[in-house]
């Protein structure tokens, strides 16, 4: 058995190591949830240059825009509340986030200094400040399993898979002219968009200027939704649905779903776009194919065998290779996006699943 002291001196080596040869286009994080832990692993020599713990039941994480922190779900399927918090360059983990009411986080990305995180427990999307160290906004979905989430570049579009209630939520931030807005329909029913202005009796904060609030569309789409993504573009959004097989296209601006194409993908669990938009590709936990799609044509290319089965996938932001997690064979398949083909493995701990791409700034 190891000692503590040379535990601790490992760990101490490993940050050392990561904290001067940080490869400058960025370093993978995988998560292990067996092992409980984080690797930092060179996408160059795909050697893990350290680790550090987790957190309880480890699901998705996400690097800040300056890659020095890392963010954990600590998910307890729906029952636990916390977010765990590393140190990329020390690689040491800091005090979680305690997100009290809000549990079951999952979903999560980083966008304009913020955190972003879906709690399914709450039914919420939710935002956290680093800054402030305050949930600053929480965004109800009243849909079940609130699971992943997609934010847009500019924080005024949010997207999110509601797995149990087969649908997908796209909140968008607008504002209007302050006022009372308008009446009420008839018979006194409210069966349309609710009034713009604030509540009878709130104050009016006189009159002209304009205020902001988030309108929801609630879109439905295939049983078992989870994994999802938007295209580069902006244009479409994917989404998977692993009880149908089936993969949902969303017309992004009409906010409907313009097709849903029989992709054969039962047991779907994330899905992703190429950078250059061109490709989708789609796990599966109950397949050992990782189905490769044509996005201008919405029909299946190629299927890659890649073990027993996948999860997690995180695409390379130059686009050469994907990685994909997966989970039952304990280890990391490489992609070449170009032949698509498996081009090698990583072994980074047992059941590996979230990942995510740091680049330090």
């Amino acid at each position: 058995m190891r000692s503590a002291t040379a535990i601790v001196l490992t760990l101490g080596l490993s940050a050392v190591l990561l904290a001067q040869v940080a490869p400058a286009n960025g370093t993978l994080l995988v998560l292990a949830k067996s092992d409980l832990t984080l690797s930092v692993v060179d996408p160059t020599t795909l050697k893990v240059l350290g680790q550090v713990p987790s957190g309880p039941d480890p699901h998705e994480v996400i690097a800040s825009t300056d890659g020095r922190t890392a963010y954990i779900s600590n998910y307890g399927g729906g029952s636990l509340n916390t977010i765990t918090v590393v140190d990329l360059v020390g690689l040491k983990a800091l005090p979680p986030i305690d997100l009290g009411a809000l549990r079951g986080p999952h979903g999560l990305t980083f966008v304009d200094g913020k955190l972003w995180f879906t709690a399914e427990g709450a039914k919420v999307v939710a935002r956290y400040d680093p800054a402030t160290r305050e949930i600053d906004l929480v965004l109800g979905t009243g849909q079940n399993r609130t699971h992943m989430i997609f934010v847009s570049g500019d924080g005024k579009r949010v997207v999110t898979s509601n797995v149990s209630s087969a649908t997908m939520t796209i909140l968008d931030l607008v504002t209007a002219a302050r006022g009372r807005g308008p009446a009420a329909p008839a018979g006194g029913g409210n069966r349309g968009t609710p009034p713009s202005g604030p509540p009878p009796g709130a104050p009016q904060g006189g009159r002209g200027g304009s205020q902001t609030n988030w309108d929801a569309t609630v879109v439905a789409v295939g049983r078992g939704v989870e994994g999802f993504d938007v295209s580069p573009d902006g244009k479409e959004i994917w989404a998977a649905n692993a009880q149908d097989g089936t993969i949902s296209v969303i017309d992004a601006s009409a906010r409907t779903v313009s097709q849903a194409i029989q992709a054969n993908v039962n047991g779907a669990n994330r899905l992703k776009f190429t950078p250059d938009g061109t490709k989708v590709l789609v796990s599966s936990l109950g397949g050992p194919e990782l189905a490769v799609f044509d996005v201008a044509k919405h029909q299946g290319l190629k299927r890659i065998p890649i073990g027993k089965g996948a999860a997690g996938i995180e695409v390379q932001p130059d686009g050469a290779r994907a990685y994909v997690a997966c989970t039952p064979d304990n280890y990391i398949a490489i992609i070449d996006l170009k032949t698509l083909e498996v081009a090698a493995r990583i072994e980074a701990g047992r059941q590996p699943d979230g990942m995510a791409w740091a680049v330090r700034r």
